[in-house]
Parts: C-alpha cells; sequence; structure tokens
C-alpha cells in the first residue's frame, strides 16, 4: 500500500520560476509514487482577509496553474481546503489540546507579530494547528516542506502524538518531512539575495503566466555590478544568480560563452540578459499558453475541484467518523 503524502500553497498569487522547479517538480514526480493529497490552501489564506472576489480568482489561478504545469488529478487528490470541511473540524478538536505559550513560541507566528502588529489574530496563532488537521485528517506519513516550515511539522507530531496519549490510541501516524531536493535546482531571485522568492519582492520572481514583456524588464533590471576585474575571479552572489538561471533555460553553448566572456574580463551584462531573456521566453511560452487555455475552460476547473473534494472527503470522513468515536461523542439514535 502506498504511503500518504500531503502538501498545501497558498493561493497568494501565481507561481513562480521557483515554484516550478522547486515544488511543483516534486509533487509531479510524488504523484506517481504516493498517495498524494494536495491543496489550495484559501482557509490558511483568511488570516489576511483577502476580498472574495480576489480570494476566488486565485484559487482558480493556482488550480488551473498545477493542472497545466503537470499535476494529474487521476493520479493525485487536488482539492481546495475549504471543500472538505471535515479538516476545521478536527482543527476544532486538536485545538482543545494546543496550548497558548506553545503556539506563541512558533518562529512563524513571532515574524508575524512583528510584521502587521494590526493583524494579531487568533488565526495566526492558531496557524500552526490548521496545518495539522491539514495533514492528520488524511494520517499522512510524509510532508514535503522547507525549512521554514519544518517547526510545524515538528509541532503537528506533538499534536498528533498528544491525542494518542490522551485517548490511549495508536491512531495518528507521526508524519515525516520529505523531498526530493537533493536532485532539485534552486532556482535564484533576480535581486542578488537568495532563491526565488515573492515575499522578497515582486521584482524579484519571474512568474509562469505572466507576459514576455513582464518577465524581460525584470531580466533586464535584474541586479549586476560594474564587472570583473580580475581573470577568473569568483563572481559575487547577484551575478552568479544570472549564470544559474542561464542553466535553467540556455544551451551550454551559450553558457560557455558568457562563462569565457566573464572570466576574461569581457563580459557585457546587457547582452547576457537579453540572451536569457530570449531562453527564458522560449522556455515559458508553452507553460503560459496551457495555462491561459485552462483558465478559459471554466468547466474543466470546476470538475477537477469536484472530483478532488470528493476524493479528499472520502478520505477526511473516514478519519473524523473515527476520531469522533475515540473521543466518545456517540450519537442517542
Amino acid at each position: 500500500m502506498k504511503e500518504t503524502v500531503v502538501s498545501g500553497i497558498r493561493p497568494t498569487g501565481k507561481l513562480h520560476l521557483g515554484n516550478y522547479f522547486g515544488a511543483i517538480a516534486s509533487f509531479i514526480r510524488m504523484q506517481n509514487d504516493y498517495n498524494c493529497f494536495f491543496f489550495i490552501a484559501d482557509i490558511h489564506s483568511l488570516t489576511t482577509h483577502p476580498v472574495p472576489k480576489d480570494l476566488h480568482s486565485s484559487v482558480k489561478q493556482v488550480l488551473a496553474e498545477y493542472i497545466a504545469l503537470g499535476l494529474d488529478p487521476n493520479k493525485c487528490t487536488l482539492f481546495v481546503q475549504s471543500d472538505v470541511p471535515q479538516v476545521t473540524e478536527l482543527y476544532t478538536y486538536m485545538n482543545m489540546n494546543a496550548y497558548k505559550g506553545e503556539l506563541e513560541r512558533s518562529v512563524t507566528f513571532k515574524e508575524k507579530v512583528k510584521s502587521q502588529p494590526d493583524n494579531v489574530n487568533a488565526g495566526l496563532l492558531t496557524y500552526p494547528v490548521l496545518m495539522a488537521a491539514d495533514i492528520l485528517i488524511h494520517r499522512a506519513q510524509k510532508v514535503p516542506v522547507g525549512k521554514d516550515q519544518k517547526q510545524h511539522l515538528e509541532m503537528t507530531r506533538q499534536f498528533g502524538n498528544r491525542f494518542n496519549r490522551m485517548y490511549n490510541v495508536d491512531y495518528f501516524p507521526e508524519p515525516e518531512a520529505f523531498s526530493y531536493n537533493e536532485e532539485l535546482v534552486k532556482v535564484p531571485g533576480l535581486t542578488g539575495g537568495g532563491k526565488m522568492s515573492k515575499s522578497n519582492s515582486e521584482a524579484d520572481a519571474i512568474f509562469i503566466a505572466d507576459s514576455q514583456e513582464t518577465n524581460q524588464k525584470k531580466i533586464m533590471r535584474a541586479k549586476t555590478d560594474s564587472g570583473p576585474i580580475e581573470k577568473n575571479q569568483n563572481k559575487p552572489q547577484e551575478i552568479q544568480n544570472l549564470f544559474d538561471l542561464m542553466k535553467l533555460v540556455c544551451s551550454k553553448k551559450i553558457i560557455d560563452q558568457y562563462e569565457n566572456d566573464y572570466n576574461n574580463c569581457e563580459i557585457k551584462y546587457g547582452e547576457l540578459k537579453k540572451a536569457l531573456a530570449i531562453d527564458m521566453e522560449i522556455f515559458l511560452k508553452p507553460h503560459r499558453e496551457k495555462i491561459s487555455e485552462i483558465l478559459q475552460n471554466y468547466k474543466l476547473i470546476a470538475e477537477v475541484a469536484e472530483i478532488g473534494a470528493e476524493k479528499a472527503k472520502a478520505s477526511a470522513n473516514k478519519t473524523i467518523s473515527e476520531v469522533r468515536e475515540i473521543i466518545g461523542f456517540r450519537k442517542f439514535y
């Protein structure tokens, strides 16, 4: 029997190149090897109070991009979080045994308190509990997480184990962190920092669904320096980032040409960026066209969401039924 994997993404906008070579690449592989539940975390997004129109549009965008980029509803369960109310029921039960002190120690919560002091809501405080419910509702054994989410996964194990101890059962498994990261590419951003991230700035990320003109402008504005002053000198981070991006989309011939120019102090960054922008468009265009095609096919999106919801609810219903029995909720009729 295949092990179960659960992972979600907040509908905070379009997917970028880092998502494609990171999470999406992992998900595409996982759907062939595991029993996968991938969801759009629209309930999580309520902590930032999106308006209804923006929320629905963002969910539709991410769902269409997931389908276009290779997630197969026949191989995995692809669903919208709010379509499975059993998640919030389990969230309620888990909240009864989650303590204020441990929730306040969450690194993510402390960061949010500093960055948005006027919006420290209960949803932010109990965010790890909802994340735990997302995972435990399907009794997942594996969860693909980045470094910034490992504390939340540890809290998920803690909540699940606490439930098991309280009710003297061995019901929830201990989910473990899982990734194919040793084989995946880390995509750098355009602003000279580390990996590509929308949270750094809009200018840092190349979004797959954006127009050729938009992405070209971002690439041409990417941070550079005044050029090397010694042959074969080490590249600063912002220059290495551009070469790393070239490795994703450019031919070896083009890369070797600009490596040679850099090592001989003959590099012209404007020409390098133009070459990168051309090959980036060749890479992105078929993905962008597929996303656009699916976005216009509302029937397909609706069918995928409905099928995913039914599959997810079947799994969640089994868990909730058993959890209610364990807790002691029983009917008199």
